[in-house]
């Protein structure tokens, strides 16, 4: 599986604990958001929650772990675009029961509420019992065929009740891209031009010539540090 680590600013002082928590479980990790809390330049919950959604819909990524204070934010954030269905964990248990009940592809942690003493263990054990079970097998057993056809049923209504995010793309202010796109490391990932969705790839090719500043190599993800297989 190709997981993609999205920290938002106030959270990205945690990078290192997620990335410590999912380290030795055999997956591709992407360490494509923050890694220093207030570093510059800046991505918030709005930010990370349009780069999940890009990275969800160009199948860059299979998981993408994000998150902010609380976790409410980025979760509101990114449910906002198709085929994104992202869950609150904030305990071993919800990860369980979101990866067997609901199948979802977005994990959003609380990662400053709470996030004390242990906070690095409890994320441990999280990811633990996520990948435990098989995704949207169902909980309980007798409930297995309803919770999937509620899966499908989710993901229909994901695509009749939002844009196709080719036109989400084209349209979205530039406030909200501009700092997503320009990310260190965040094209460099994508490779648009291998982009097998040939109107999503016109559309980020698009919005990428649109007098998109030089972008700066400081802080982020560089490509090697963007692909940092575990």
């Amino acid at each position: 599986m190709r997981i993609a680590v999205v920290n938002e600013t106030s959270a990205g002082d945690k990078n290192a604990g997620i990335l410590s928590a999912l380290d030795g479980r055999g997956h591709e990790i992407i360490n494509v958001g923050m890694k220093e809390r207030g570093a510059t330049p800046e991505l918030t919950y709005i930010h990370t929650g349009l780069l999940a959604a890009i990275l969800l819909n160009t199948k860059r990524a299979d998981l993408v772990v994000g998150g902010c204070g609380t976790g409410q934010g980025f979760l509101n954030s990114c449910m906002q675009y198709p085929r994104v269905i992202c869950g609150l964990i904030l305990d071993p248990s919800d990860a369980w029961l979101f990866r067997q009940i609901n199948g979802g592809n977005c994990i959003a942690l609380a990662l400053n509420k709470g996030y004390g003493w242990a906070g690095e263990v409890n994320l441990s054990f999280i990811f633990d019992r996520f990948f435990s079970v098989q995704s949207g097998q169902g909980y309980p057993a007798h409930r297995q065929e309803s919770q999937q056809k509620s899966i499908a049923t989710l993901e229909s209504l994901s695509l009749v009740t939002h844009l196709p995010f080719d036109n989400i793309i084209e349209q979205i202010d530039e406030e909200v891209l501009r700092p997503v796109l320009n990310f260190p490391g965040v094209t460099d990932f994508l490779d648009v031009e291998k982009l097998e969705d040939e109107s999503l790839k016109s559309a980020l090719q698009s919005r990428l010539r649109q007098n998109m500043p030089k972008r700066s190599h400081t802080h982020g993800a560089t490509t090697r540090e963007a692909r940092t297989r575990l």
